[in-house]
């Protein structure tokens, strides 16, 4: 059996979901939302840095998160996001739009045995 490979074209557009997603749970940082996204996919996705930056950029401009300095553990200086009630918002009306849309590509998508 070959091993599928999900095309970035298709996760370009759920890319806010998803670190909104990771967010509805706590505030968090950069690298530790990373590991979530690769995590919570089961290892089959990992989100680019830089796709992860300019998200953070893009959803904070919109009002959708907020970012505020931290520290880790060790002492060092993090950058934290926090999800909006905003932010809350548009990650459910992506959802919705998720399981209309699903809901149509479903009807031209064949299952083949």
């Amino acid at each position: 059996m070959n091993s599928i490979v999900i095309s970035g074209d298709v996760i370009r557009g759920y890319t806010d979901v998803i670190i909104l997603r990771v967010l509805l749970e706590n505030d968090s940082y950069g690298y530790e939302i990373s590991k979530k996204i690769t995590e919570m996919s089961g290892g089959e996705y990992t989100m680019k840095d830089t796709t992860l930056y300019s998200a953070f950029g893009r959803l904070e401009k919109s009002g959708y998160l907020r970012s505020y300095a931290g520290s880790s553990s060790g002492g060092g200086k993090r950058t934290y996001y926090n999800l909006t009630e905003s932010g809350r918002n548009y990650y459910l009306d992506k959802c919705a739009e998720w399981e209309k849309t699903n809901e149509v590509i479903s009807k031209f998508v064949v299952q083949f045995q």
